[in-house]
């Protein structure tokens, strides 16, 4: 304890008579432990997602793996009813199951208000599988029979106010529900949210003449959760699910649908799966984040080691003092990690303030970060903070404690100019040029990652996007809508379709031409005959959809160039009245068109066609012939409200959905953009230290050396040589380490991608090289400047 007090207080007095060297460390290190606990934070709350539920460790959810023919498979989420009950008939060891059908959108009436919820229906069993508290009526029953529906809170709030809500009615499109229920709202950490929850009876009833909706491949809206019996492994579950999977993949042709099970609390993060029910992180984005905040705290710690080194060779002679009188390597080894553990506690200080400058900036960052996470600190991760600050400490303090607690006395006393590690290399140049190098791939990927988001938004997608805006019809008559629109001046023309292509949003459907046996699955719009001529999009044979009187008359398409090539229909001419199968209907070529990029920059342009439609629209897109589009905007609002009165508008323009799309890139340029200028700037404060540590070590020869004759300049270079030779080898490491890592690794998914240029890898290096030359020389000049005869005297 003695000793404790004795080492606080020698750190204490070096600290506070080395103010200037305390405080960059103490900066240095509270801006990367800040990163360090936003990520904390973030890990911490993204691990947390579905503990919550009391049985969350019994908790599985079947998902499928789908593969048609011998292309790739494809990982879902979601599989089928028909999945949910076999398991339920034919499996033991399940303790519960509830089948859930996602997007249940209502416009809930009670008496003349009308409030739209959403939510999803589900099977009685889910209220035994998952903890959300009822707060009023039966688990057991509220789920129970037909067009029975539970509310939350917050939804109730919305329609009953402080009024009990049990047995009352809610109408919705003409079908009355009756509230059977009252529960929590899903806290933030649950992977599933919704306002309110129906009987799964209520939409079985409905589709009991469906002969699809009991189908093996019914499987893109449905999701099903199981509990496990105490003790049952899910690996017991394989051979059965294996069975099931067989049975009823024979039944189908060309299509190989496998059931699985995934662990709730494996959900989020997870894998990245298509049809999640709800929120969702990936696993390798939640590594990644860490990793980038991890490195950026370890060039800190480089950047404390540098300035510890430089600082303690004013304080040689005190070590080599001590051991003299009897100091042991081990209390000297103590006394360096309790003063660097000390100097990170006071960082932790300000890092908890900077963390909460920062936040707001993290969370707005994006708008799934910010649904996704809440960064509230709690008794928990304040431990975790102390803990990061003690590693931190330890971690920084552990080179200078080490090196300086094997020193002999005498080498200390003597020289303490050269410290030699890893067969001759310098310890401090291998930090800096770590530490440059680190910083250099930061600003590179920054700068890749931007032309990477640049290039997707300049992309040519082979038609026309401008001054579109794409309206969302949320159940609304197209025709009705197209109406009111038409009394809008700066309105220039109006299409309607079944969705908007280039962002990600796909519809697909089985194609067939001559042999009945050659299929592929085929990405489809549905659209009116005015979408083509909006859209810009290039006709090579045949014309555009033209309304047909005959009901009985094929389905009318539009086919790119790939499906000509897939089918190997022949010339654009040539396919013009060509039949092809469309699912289980008949359809007609009518028009080819250009290959466009209907998808994003990732994927290929393969088959798509356009289908005609004249209703079971979903969008309605506006072309505008002004420039002023926010009035313009502002006209098609006034006349949504005209049409519908209770949702709000949901459009945007084609070009920022676009933008949306690729969020992630700008994003990520955000998150190593700032994480790039706070590695710089903690490699710039370690070459500071360097420089510092050099110059007073060879003071003595850059007296004699002026003295004999040296210029300035001369001494400049001879002081700055070394460290610019340093940077070069960082550029050299850092340069085709980035190009690698990009190239082969982070853009090899990206079909259409920037290319990596000369100048992308080379501004960035040459923008670090003139900010290190400014550093080097602020010091260099500042000793070459000294008085010889001072120096010499004192030496």
């Amino acid at each position: 304890m003695v000793f404790i007090k004795n080492y606080l207080k020698t750190a204490l007095r070096n600290i506070s008579k080395n103010k200037t060297f305390s405080l960059i460390n103490i900066i240095g290190l509270a801006i990367s432990m800040s990163v360090g606990l936003v990520m904390l934070t973030f890990v911490h709350e993204v691990e947390s997602y579905d503990e919550f539920h009391l049985k969350s460790d019994r908790v599985f959810r079947i998902n499928n793996t789908n593969q048609y023919l011998d292309e790739d498979p494809s990982f879902f989420a979601s599989t089928s009813i028909l999945a949910g009950k076999k398991v339920q008939e034919e499996v033991d060891g399940i303790e519960a199951l509830t089948i859930i059908r996602r997007n249940f959108n209502a416009d809930m009436q009670l008496g003349d208000q009308t409030i739209p919820l959403q939510g999803f229906y589900a099977t009685p069993g889910f209220f035994e599988i998952f903890t959300f508290p009822l707060l009023s009526g039966d688990a057991t029953t509220a789920l129970k029979g037909v067009n029975k529906v539970v509310l939350t809170s917050s939804s109730v709030e919305k329609l009953f106010g402080d009024k009990d809500p049990l047995g009352q009615i809610l109408v919705d499109n003409e079908i009355s529900f009756t509230v059977t229920g009252v529960v929590d709202d899903p806290p933030f950490n649950s992977h599933m949210d919704f306002e309110m929850i129906a009987s799964f009876e209520t939409i079985d009833e409905r589709n009991k003449d469906n002969t699809y909706w009991m189908r093996w491949n019914n499987m893109w809206m449905n999701h099903v959760y199981m509990l496990l019996d105490k003790g049952v492994n899910p690996e017991d579950l394989a051979e059965a699910f294996n069975k099931i999977s067989s049975v009823e993949n024979a039944k189908n042709e060309h299509t190989k649908i496998d059931i699985s099970l995934q662990s709730l609390t494996n959900i989020s993060p997870g894998p990245d799966l298509s049809n999640q029910l709800g929120k969702n992180i990936e696993s390798n984005t939640l590594w990644m984040m860490t990793g980038l905040a991890f490195i950026v705290i370890i060039s800190a710690c480089f950047n404390y080691t540098n300035l510890s080194i430089a600082r303690s060779l004013r304080r040689s002679k005190e070590v080599g003092v001590r051991k003299v009188v009897g100091a042991s390597s081990r209390q000297v080894f103590a006394q360096f990690i309790v003063e660097s553990i000390l100097i990170s506690l006071f960082s932790l200080v300000l890092s908890i303030g900077i963390f909460f400058l920062i936040k707001p900036y993290f969370l707005n960052m994006d708008d799934f970060i910010n649904k996704m996470v809440t960064l509230d600190l709690s008794p928990v991760l304040l431990f975790y903070f102390v803990l990061l600050a003690l590693i931190t400490g330890i971690l920084a303090g552990l080179l200078p404690a080490g090196l300086f607690s094997r020193f002999s006395p005498q080498k200390v006393l003597s020289n303490s100019a050269s410290t030699k590690l890893f067969k001759g290399q310098n310890m401090r140049k291998v930090l800096i040029v770590a530490q440059f190098t680190l910083s250099l791939m930061f600003i590179l990927a920054a700068t890749l990652e931007y032309r990477q988001y640049q290039h997707a938004l300049s992309f040519d997608l082979g038609y026309d996007t401008s001054n579109i805006l794409n309206v969302r019809l949320q159940g609304n008559d197209a025709e009705q809508f197209r109406t009111e629109l038409e009394k809008i001046p700066e309105v220039e023309m109006l299409s309607s379709s079944l969705m908007i292509t280039s962002v990600g949003s796909y519809y697909g459907e089985t194609v067939k031409y001559k042999d009945p046996m050659d299929s592929v699955n085929v990405y489809y719009n549905g659209v009116d005959d005015d979408y083509i001529t909006l859209h810009d999009h290039k006709l090579i044979a045949g014309n555009n959809f033209a309304p047909s009187l005959d009901d009985s008359a094929s389905i009318q398409v539009i086919v790119n160039e790939e499906t000509l090539k897939r089918f190997s229909i022949g010339t654009p001419e040539e396919a013009i009245g060509e039949p092809l199968k469309f699912g289980g209907d008949e359809a007609t070529i009518v028009g080819v068109i250009n290959n466009f990029h209907y998808g994003t920059i990732q994927s290929e342009v393969d088959p798509f066609l356009f289908r005609y439609r004249t209703d079971d629209f979903y969008q309605v897109n506006i072309k505008f012939n002004t420039t002023d589009l926010l009035s313009a905007r502002e006209k098609v609002e006034s006349a949504w409200k005209s049409i519908d009165p209770i949702h709000p508008i949901r459009a945007s323009f084609y070009d920022d959905r676009i933008e949306e799309t690729y969020s992630e890139y700008a994003v990520m340029i955000k998150i190593i953009g700032f994480l790039a200028f706070l590695a710089i700037t903690i490699a710039i404060m370690g070459l500071l230290g360097m420089v510092m540590f050099t110059t007073e070590t060879r003071m003595k020869e850059i007296s004699i050396r002026k003295v004999l004759g040296a210029t300035e300049q001369g001494l400049v270079m001879l002081l700055g040589r070394g460290f610019m030779w340093l940077l070069l080898i960082a550029s050299l490491l850092a340069i085709p380490s980035t190009y690698y890592l990009f190239d082969e690794i982070v853009f090899s998914d990206i079909s259409y991608r920037a290319p990596i240029g000369v100048i992308d890898l080379l501004a960035g290096t040459v923008f670090v090289m003139i900010v290190a030359i400014i550093a080097v020389s602020s010091q260099t000049i500042g000793a070459s400047r000294q008085n010889p005869a001072q120096i010499l005297r004192n030496e």
